[in-house]
């Protein structure tokens, strides 16, 4: 709370822009973090009208930077309703370790604090009615202000209802109670006890005065009853209460003096910085001292009374006529053993320190220290490795930034464990976080998560004073994951990758709800005349059973998957063993492969086939699928002697085209750079010769389409599309138009490409066949054989450049 009022955005607004603030936090959704309320609502929680609000808080709230406030608008225009997004919370929640980054329970607990504080009371639709809070009837001028207070002074009283009062020099006028709600509100104490005046009269804080035994008013009290009574406490409404022993031992108020023997908490943490001071001059309350300086406990009775002439500071030294001996050297006799008379009395005097010192280690614990670094209770000396691990016990948490998030928490427990046991809990947080990756939790999440489980942890335990074994608390308790139902990623019935409940979880209380209706519905059909304690036992004798068919039933499906994963591994290990023989044979014939010679020119270890006599074999399959594309429109397929001649010229015209581009080739080397390489410039002319045929190969079937689309098959293909896209119906008014002309155009068009292309593909595969049938009436050769097998390969990966040989 104070976290959140204490933003810079809020220095300025008025009390009802704070509470506002304050409302719509506790109201935050922890999965979405944005709230829609009602501007209505919104006033009611803070008891003001819907003007004020539509004039002072909403546009409080958007000129203030904390919060980001979009509005619905009603229906005369007017902000019905908020969406509003608290952003300090908001940006908290990528924050490690901030003090507004609130778990989904601590935004129910505050949630839960204000309806008791100022909730407006409902009536739900079931006809219950929800009570309104302390001041959830305080509406009008000044409302806000005086819930804003109430909640400021309940956040700071303790379980006993007491407040703890600001210290130093006040207002005697207004009051120290005043004065402490003036600096919590940022208000004038004569302001803050104006409220303090209206919260009594509803009988919400008492101020009480202590009675001391002369009769007069003691130190003052600021009492919350209702923070009291939380805690099963009453608080009497009194002006004055009887008391004159000593107060508590806990100090709320550094202002106070100590009594005899006690020492006033000076150190605690002030309620706010840069408060308002006293309208008047610093004057304190004359029933509460300033702790000026603590009264020591008195000593014993001394040993031997002393006789004292003069009454000197010098005196009872004795009969030496010496100086006084210096603090430390009675101590160091004391570490050394010797025996000394103590004439004080006191019986601490030799062994413990000073009053008001605190030597930083006493002699005797010097003494029970290098004892015990030596020995046993039994005398018996330490091993080494004890002494290991005592020496290298961290008093501080790990360096590492995770490390020290996680255990955050438990740093006292940490301080208690050996070296050892350190380095085991430092594996143990490493071992879960891993694990928390493994399921999808982010690396900048995943500690604040488990130090939020620790802390559920010490909260069940009751704290760290409660832990007696640090070390197997952690191991075996802090830090493993205790799963609500078969989801590795529940925890106490929480998702560990969303924060939200585990729906798993859900589903098996669920079924286990339903399983005992069952049974009891079964019980009373069977039994109609069961007694309630006889129906009890046996639905939870059936319960039983049916809790060990299941425990059963998972024993057997554990061994069925376990079965069921070994036959799938046997079969990975078998598969893989399989790749790897044939990968292995692949790898020989590969190996016997590339030591052949070249079938064509010879060439050793070519691998069957060298590099130009490969491009050579590719360019001949192309020159000769070149030819049937040109024989497909100006030969008769059924003349052989008119196809071969067709080819020929083909033939003629590509090499003739070859020998251009390799001498221009030629022409453009060096002198002498072929002959230093032979096979290298064959490789290249070859290649040289392929892309010359690649490129020709598109002309010559752009060519035959062409030719072929002029064909009597594909003008009557063509007239039929056209007339039928004439006699469309949208058409059908005018045929003769702009548009049915067109549009029968274009379909004519597309009619004739495809009855080319269909022409082609089937005039090519009867040009196909006919060379092959060709090929086996001859005895054919091996080169033969090749050529024919190149001829029959289809249209489309030889137009497209990518005949492999």
């Amino acid at each position: 709370m104070h976290a959140l009022l204490d933003t810079a955005g809020l220095a300025g607004a008025s009390d009802a822009v704070r509470l506002a603030v304050l409302v719509l936090a506790s109201r935050t959704p922890s999965e979405t973090g944005v709230v829609e309320i009602r501007t209505s609502e919104l006033g009611r929680w803070i008891g003001v009208s819907l003007s004020y609000m539509a004039s002072d808080v909403v546009p409080g709230l958007r000129d203030s930077g904390v919060v980001e406030v979009e509005t619905a608008e009603g229906e005369f225009g007017q902000d019905d309703g908020l969406e509003c997004k608290v952003l300090p919370l908001w940006e908290a929640q990528s924050v490690l370790g901030h003090p507004l980054r609130l778990a989904k329970k601590e935004y129910a607990t505050l949630k839960r604090l204000m309806e008791a504080v100022m909730g407006p009371g409902w009536k739900h639709r079931d006809g219950r009615v929800s009570p309104a809070g302390l001041l959830g009837t305080r509406t009008g001028r000044g409302a806000a202000t005086d819930r804003l207070a109430l909640l400021l002074l309940v956040l700071e009283a303790r379980e006993t209802g007491r407040v703890r009062l600001c210290g130093g020099s006040v207002d005697t006028k207004r009051g120290r109670a005043a004065v402490t709600l003036a600096r919590l509100l940022g208000c004038t104490p004569a302001a803050a006890a104006g409220i303090l005046g209206r919260l009594e009269e509803r009988e919400l804080v008492f101020r009480v005065r202590l009675r001391t035994g002369s009769g007069m008013s003691g130190r003052s009290r600021l009492m919350v009853p209702a923070v009291a009574a939380a805690h099963g406490r009453h608080v009497a409404n009194g002006v004055q209460e009887d008391r004159t022993e000593d107060s508590e031992a806990e100090f709320s108020d550094p202002g106070v003096a100590a009594g005899p023997g006690e020492v006033p908490e000076l150190d605690e943490e002030p309620q706010v910085s840069d408060g308002l001071k006293a309208d008047g001059p610093g004057s304190s309350d004359p029933h509460v001292a300033a702790a000026l300086h603590t009264d020591h406990p008195h000593v014993a009775t001394p040993a031997a009374a002393l006789s004292l002439s003069c009454g000197f500071s010098g005196e009872g030294r004795g009969g030496e006529d010496r100086r006084p001996e210096r603090a430390y050297a009675r101590e160091e006799q004391a570490a050394q053993g010797e025996s000394l008379v103590v004439e004080t009395g006191s019986p601490g005097a030799g062994e413990g320190p000073l009053r008001g010192e605190q030597p930083k280690k006493f002699p005797v614990h010097e003494q029970d220290g290098r004892r015990a670094a030596g020995a046993d209770a039994g005398g018996q000396p330490k091993t080494a490795g004890w002494e290991k691990a005592q020496q290298q016990r961290r008093a501080g948490l790990p360096v590492d930034l995770g490390l020290r998030v996680v255990l955050g928490p438990v740093s006292w427990l940490w301080e208690r464990l050996s070296g050892w046991q350190q380095d085991q809990v430092e594996a143990a947080v490493k071992t879960e976080l891993g694990q928390l990756a493994g399921l999808g939790v982010t690396p900048e999440g995943a500690p604040r998560l488990l130090a939020d489980r620790l802390t559920d942890r010490l909260a069940e335990t009751g704290g760290e004073a409660l832990v007696k074994k640090p070390f197997g608390w952690l191991i075996g308790r802090g830090l493993v994951r205790r799963p609500s139902c078969s989801d590795p990623r529940c925890d106490d019935g929480i998702r560990l990758d969303t924060g939200g409940d585990c729906e798993n979880c859900w589903n098996v209380i669920h079924s286990r709800r339903s399983q005992r209706l069952r049974f009891a519905a079964q019980i009373d059909r069977e039994l109609p005349a069961l007694t309630d304690d006889e129906r009890r036992r046996l639905l939870e004798s059936r319960r039983r059973e049916q809790a060990v068919i299941e425990a059963q039933d998972f024993v057997w499906r554990r061994e069925q998957s376990r079965a069921a994963k070994a036959e799938r591994a046997a079969a990975r290990a078998a598969a893989a063993e399989l790749a790897e023989r044939e990968r292995q044979v692949a790898s020989a014939a590969e190996a016997e492969r590339q030591v052949l010679p070249c079938e064509d020119c010879g060439q050793q270890r070519s691998g069957g086939l060298c590099e130009a006599c490969g491009y050579r074999r590719r360019t001949e399959a192309m020159v000769v699928e070149a030819g049937m594309v040109a024989a497909t429109w100006s030969a008769d397929l059924t003349d052989a002697a008119e196809v071969a001649a067709v080819t020929d010229h083909v033939r003629a015209s590509l090499a003739a085209d070859i020998t251009t581009a390799q001498g221009e080739f030629m022409a453009m080397a060096e002198p002498g750079e072929l002959d230093q390489d032979p096979a290298g410039a064959a490789s290249v002319l070859a290649f040289t010769a392929l892309q010359t045929v690649q490129a020709a190969l598109p002309e010559y079937r752009t060519s035959a389409l062409g030719r072929l689309g002029r064909t009597k098959e594909a003008e009557a293909e063509a007239n039929r599309a056209y007339r039928t896209e004439q006699k469309r119906r949208w058409f059908r008014h005018n045929p003769t138009g702009a548009d049915a002309v067109a549009a029968a155009t274009k379909a004519a068009d597309k009619a004739r490409e495809r009855t080319a292309q269909y022409l082609l593909a089937v005039r090519l595969e009867q040009l196909r066949e006919q060379a092959a049938a060709r090929t086996e009436q001859s005895a054919p050769t091996p080169w033969t054989k090749r050529l024919a097998e190149i001829a029959a390969r289809p249209l489309d990966g030889a137009a497209n450049g990518a005949v492999i040989a």
